[in-house]
């Protein structure tokens, strides 16, 4: 079975509420990235051209303080939607209320509202009823398109449409279906790449993907937790002691399908080493911390990778802000990006934005526009604000 979509709907004359994901990165009223705006934009002008109202909701940063609320205004997102698409975008500076209210019953069909941050609302991440059936009154319809959000039940992912007709927008369609596909029916060898800094960051997914990827390689901070769990020598190497039982379930559990880094580069301090050196696996002096996979490790995944069909890739392999310590994270990303006839997807966060930084990004498959969510995807977890969206009939 499939989800209801967007074009699915009828959608002319209708006030249509699309949850968005607008959450950009920012310094002072300037955009530094409007990838995911330009994301939205193939559901929203789906959805002006054929005649809808569009009411858009979107989070915006943290929200905890009125210095937050000041530095996460939406206002700035408004500016940039009105100059990468033709249809008229009106800002309302309030999440509830008569303001809201006129703006919206004033609306022609084609035209969008952007509505603030819906995190002003306390009730936005408790998924508070009155608010989300209050949102819900707004419209005639909801669209989910914030993939980087349908994994929090939140009142304007779940309350919203539990009120209203509900369906997937082109973004989280996308999403459902690529990412589906590597965890249900991939081509094989499917091939799991997981770094970053924690196991217990990546536990369920590690757990999933040894079940059922033909290989599953650890990279990253979190690859020193499997080392010592191997009686090796870690140094100041970042450790997560009360993970190293899971860690060795896992290697006894993935046997020859879990590849462990085997040489790593290390210094004598984060910030500012005076001595960078490469040794095996488990042999980090004291006084020395690993910050990346070393060129034998670089060489073997490279070998592991050649024939892989499906390449699922979130995490890098070591420090990859610093270039001293990027090379590792480097190759996998160039490995990747000129993987022959292979689907390769990179699951958002810190992957995605090396893969970006390094100007790969063309080349992958697939690009997920949610790292939490396309985590909680591949560890089989059913995500709150797709579930909620009705199956075809």
């Amino acid at each position: 079975m499939s989800k209801v979509t967007v074009k699915d709907l009828d959608v002319k004359g209708k006030h249509v509420i699309v949850r968005v994901d607008f959450n950009v990165p920012h310094k002072g009223d300037v955009i530094t990235d409007d990838n995911r705006v330009r994301a939205a934009l193939p559901t929203i002008n789906y959805l002006t051209e054929h005649g809808a109202k569009v009411l858009l909701l979107s989070h915006l940063g943290k929200v905890k303080t009125e210095e937050d609320k000041a530095k996460n205004d939406m206002s700035i997102v408004a500016k940039r939607l009105a100059e990468v698409q033709s249809a008229p975008v009106t800002f309302v500076n309030a999440t509830r209320g008569e303001e809201l209210e006129a703006a919206v019953k004033a609306q022609e069909e084609g035209s969008i509202v952007l509505m603030q941050n819906t995190r002003y609302e306390k009730g936005e991440s408790k998924n508070d009823p009155e608010l989300g059936a209050y949102w819900a009154s707004l419209g005639d319809l909801f669209v989910e398109d914030a993939f980087g959000s349908v994994h929090r039940a939140h009142a304007s992912t779940v309350g919203i449409p539990s009120h209203l007709p509900s369906a997937l927008g082109f973004l989280v369609e996308k999403e459902v279906n690529v990412l589906g596909k590597a965890l249900n029916d991939p081509e094989r060898p499917l091939v799991a790449i997981l770094g970053g800094a924690k196991v217990s960051d990546k536990i369920a997914v590690i757990e999933n993907l040894l079940k059922i990827a033909d290989k599953v390689m650890i990279g990253g901070g979190m690859s020193y937790t499997f080392s010592a769990a191997q009686g090796g020598k870690i140094g100041t190497s970042l450790l997560e002691a009360d993970r190293m039982e899971l860690a060795k379930k896992f290697m006894e559990e993935g046997g020859d399908k879990l590849i462990l880094p085997v040489d790593t580069v290390a210094a004598n301090d984060f910030s500012n080493p005076t001595e960078i050196i490469t040794v095996k696996a488990g042999e980090i002096p004291d006084g020395f911390m690993g910050l990346d996979i070393g060129p034998e490790t670089v060489a073997k995944y490279q070998a592991e990778l050649a024939g892989a069909k499906t390449v699922f890739w979130n995490g890098p392999m070591g420090v990859f802000e610093d270039e001293r310590f990027a090379k590792g994270t480097i190759a996998v990303c160039e490995t990747l990006a000129n993987l022959e006839g292979a689907t390769t997807i990179i699951g958002g966060g810190d992957s995605a934005s090396a893969a970006k930084n390094l100007g790969f990004a063309e080349k992958f498959s697939h690009i997920s526009t949610g790292g939490g969510a396309s985590l909680e995807f591949m560890e089989g977890k059913d995500l709150p604000g797709i579930s909620i969206i009705a199956e075809k009939e």
